[in-house]
């Protein structure tokens, strides 16, 4: 698309057309980019926000992080939210520290979520397991969730004995769902211990939970 055509698009009426300038400008340098994608920060249609965030993920620089950062502090939508962290989680180790201090700032689900499955694909277990700690603390049961999945992907890791530690204590955890999880995530794990609980959760009353355990001992 020609940026002319682009320049007037962003300004159509017809979120649809709004949507289709910024997809458009992935084909643009950043110095011609980051500057359309930052004119519709306010944008009223949530849609267009979040392709903002995409758009500017894409675009590498000091000033799309920057408006990575406000997006993801300061927008009113948690999908919006989200989006930005997703993006910001690209940028690599640079952004890990902001990601973890948007986890504790930011208590809605989805936001949550996002930030714990991109810190999972960043390669640092560190904070990963301290997100994953507080995690465990919120009230969505899909975030603590969410958690347990991540603890079990720092197997192997300089963080695999606190890991497992942390594991090992929610194997008796009143939701069958979470016991589920838990019985997942100790398949990553070979330790006696990690075994042991399996063996335990075999025999849970929950029959997805058994389910879980049994299909890491035929596996075996």
């Amino acid at each position: 698309m020609e940026l002319h055509q682009i320049e007037a698009d962003l300004k159509n009426p017809d979120f649809q057309y709004r949507l289709k300038a910024i997809a458009a400008l992935k084909d643009y340098d950043s110095e011609v980019a980051v500057p359309l994608l930052t004119s519709r920060l306010k944008d009223s249609e949530f849609l267009v926000r979040s392709f903002l965030a995409m758009g500017l993920g894409k675009q590498q620089t000091a000033d799309s992080f920057a408006v990575l950062m406000r997006i993801m502090k300061f927008d009113d939508t948690p999908n919006v939210r989200a989006e930005a962290a997703n993006s910001l989680s690209l940028f690599g180790r640079v952004a890990v520290s902001h990601l973890v201090l948007a986890f504790y700032q930011d208590d809605h689900w989805l936001v949550r979520r996002s930030i714990l499955g991109a810190i999972t694909e960043m390669d640092c277990p560190h904070e990963l397991f301290d997100v994953c700690t507080q995690a465990l603390k919120d009230e969505d049961r899909t975030v603590q969730e969410s958690a347990v999945d991540a603890l079990g992907s720092l197997a192997g890791s300089n963080q695999h004995a606190v890991a497992l530690s942390l594991l090992l204590t929610l194997k008796d955890a009143e939701s069958g769902r979470m016991r589920a999880r838990v019985a997942y995530a100790l398949k990553r794990f070979d330790e006696p211990q990690a075994k042991e609980a399996l063996i335990q959760l075999r025999h849970d009353e929950d029959h997805q939970v058994v389910a879980a355990a049994l299909e890491n001992l035929l596996q075996q």
